[in-house]
Formats: structure tokens, C-alpha cells, sequence
């Protein structure tokens, strides 16, 4: 039995011990915003956030996060539903095109900006590079994470 705590909800698991947490979100627990790209730990496609740690949980296996406390892309959202300052920023900036990325793009920026909440364009580029985009939206990606860091500092 695995016990995760998933965006403020938790669960008990009964699972094999090969499964991983990627596998146990979105089989499990019906949480897709969680893709699986590579299997590999390589696109950040997959990017969760585990006890406030940005992992690829495509490779880390759902046993070895039992006792955790794991935010997915549907759990960034207020409680009233307003988005997360990141998500809104990826809609304003275009920083989608196929969307497939998006959910991993976002959790990354948020441990991210978590660590430097006054990022510049380098340290943008740096700070994101685990996360792959096959449609090339770098550029909005990148504005969408400097637009966010402002509106983060802001008092809300």
C-alpha cells in the first residue's frame, strides 16, 4: 500500500512496484494533465512536483513517493478556480501550440521561479532546459516564466 498526498487529497494505493508515479497519476488516479512522452526522464513532458522538488515521474517509481506530497498540473489552480499566475501567462504569451509539453513546462517553472523568483532571460534558459518543446514555442515559453515571476511578486 502507497500512501500519496496529491494536490491536497490523499490516496491509498494498492500497486505494483513497477509502476511509476507518472503510471499511478494518470491510471490511477485519472490525473492526464501528466503526460508520458519519452519514458526516459528526458523531455520533462512528465514534470510533477514532489514535497515542492520538480521530478520527472516517468522514472521515479510511485513506491518511492509514498509518504509524499505531490502537485500536479491540476492542483495549481485556486480552489475558486482562478489560474495560477504561470498558466496564465503560458495562454496571454502563446507559450502553447500543441499543448502536449504545457502541464510539464509549467510545474518546471514553477519550482523554477520557487528558486529564483527574479530570473533573467539566460537563467530562464538554463533553468528550463530539462523541458523539451516539439512545436517551438521557446520563445513565448520564455516570456510566459519572465511575465509570471513579475506578476508573482506582486501582492495578489
Amino acid at each position: 500500500m502507497v500512501q500519496l498526498r496529491v494536490n491536497g487529497s490523499e490516496h491509498a494505493l494498492e500497486i505494483e512496484p513497477r509502476l511509476t508515479l507518472a503510471e499511478a497519476l494518470r491510471e490511477r488516479l485519472g490525473l492526464t494533465g501528466t503526460k508520458l512522452v519519452c519514458a526516459q526522464g528526458a523531455c520533462g513532458a512528465c514534470t510533477v512536483l514532489v514535497n515542492g522538488e520538480r521530478v520527472t515521474s516517468c522514472i521515479m517509481l510511485a513506491v518511492m513517493a509514498d509518504g509524499s506530497e505531490i502537485t500536479t498540473i491540476e492542483g495549481l489552480a485556486a480552489p475558486d478556480g482562478t489560474p495560477h499566475p504561470l498558466q496564465a501567462a503560458f495562454v496571454e504569451h502563446d507559450a502553447l501550440q500543441c499543448g502536449f509539453c504545457t502541464p510539464g513546462q509549467i510545474m518546471s517553472a514553477v519550482a523554477f521561479l520557487r528558486d529564483n523568483p527574479h530570473p533573467s532571460e539566460d537563467d530562464i534558459r538554463r533553468g528550463m532546459a530539462g523541458n523539451l518543446c516539439r512545436c517551438a514555442a521557446y520563445i513565448g515559453i520564455r516570456e510566459a516564466i519572465a511575465d509570471a515571476a513579475e506578476r508573482m511578486e506582486q501582492p495578489r
